[in-house]
Parts: structure tokens; sequence; C-alpha cells
């Protein structure tokens, strides 16, 4: 009995502690009032600046939950290689499967962060003119990989197939 008596003390201390003190919480005062009063804004899913536009993570996307937008201004990266799109991820769709992170070619061929993240992006800062000038050994299986979703409109078609056969 004496034992339940300490135990039920002990619960009731340290509740009061987590109650009126805060003691033990994870998240901050000043984040808990930003959620509470609305003003949390997400993170960015896609750094825009490094990004090539060339579509992959919309293709490899298995549940679609990425959309590719027109820029206002087109983009010249380098000569002849000009962006006109950049993706926007829809997080109610998204799965975190990671494919359009894995699959972005700043990622699969540079191993810098991709520009595109479920979660966010972090920090992007890469050169990308300079990276897309300089040579890269790269497997030719990887390539062909790679290659099929940038330019084989063969998968968007039977994706969209897919979604209209439901």
């Amino acid at each position: 009995m004496k034992n339940l008596v300490r135990i039920v003390l002990e619960g009731t201390y340290s509740n009061v502690k987590r109650i009126f003190f805060a003691s033990d919480r994870v998240t901050d005062m000043d984040l808990r009032s930003k959620i509470l009063e609305g003003r949390i804004v997400p993170t960015d899913k896609v750094a825009e600046v490094p990004c090539i536009g060339c579509g992959g993570c919309k293709n490899v996307c298995p549940t679609g939950a990425i959309e590719m937008v027109e820029l206002e201004e087109p983009v010249e990266l380098l000569e002849g290689l000009v962006k006109e799109e950049i993706p926007v991820l829809d997080s109610i769709k998204c799965v975190n499967c990671y494919y359009c992170h894995d699959f972005c070619p700043l990622y699969a061929l540079f191993g810098e962060a991709g520009t595109i993240h479920p979660n966010d992006v972090g920090d992007v800062r890469p050169d990308v003119r300079e990276m897309l000038e300089k040579p890269v050994k790269i497997s030719e299986d990887k390539i062909a990989f790679i290659a099929q979703y940038l330019s084989d409109n063969a998968i968007i078609r039977k994706k969209e197939d897919q979604k209209n056969s439901k």
C-alpha cells in the first residue's frame, strides 16, 4: 500500500510539473504559439533557382503529386537549355517515397541535394551552369534509366491511361 501511495504521489508531482511548468516539453513555447495562432509557414518543397525544370520528378512520381508550372519568364541555363517550368509538390497526394528527390538530376548525377523534397529542400545552392558544363562519369545503364523519364512520353501516356481507366 505504501508503494502504491508513493507511485500516485510521484505521478501527480510529475504531471503538475509538465502541465504548469512545461518541464520535458519538446516544442518550444514560441513554436506552440505560432501553431495555435495559425502563423506556421510551410517550408519550400522546391529549390527553384537550381532546378533545371526537366520534369523528371513529375514523370517518376507514383501518385501524381507533382505538377509542372510555367515560369513567368523562361530562364536560360546554358546555350540551348532553357528552363520554362518548375515543379510544384502537392503535399496531400505525396506519400513521401522520395522518388522525386532521388531522381532529380542534381542528386542522381552530381550527388548534390536534390532540388525537390517532400519535407523541404534544405540549403541547395549549387552552380547549375558549372555542373552542366563539366563532364560527369555516369554508367550507361544509369543514363538510360534517367533518360527514359526525361524523354519517353510513353511513360506519361501510360500513367494518364491508367488514371482515365479508373
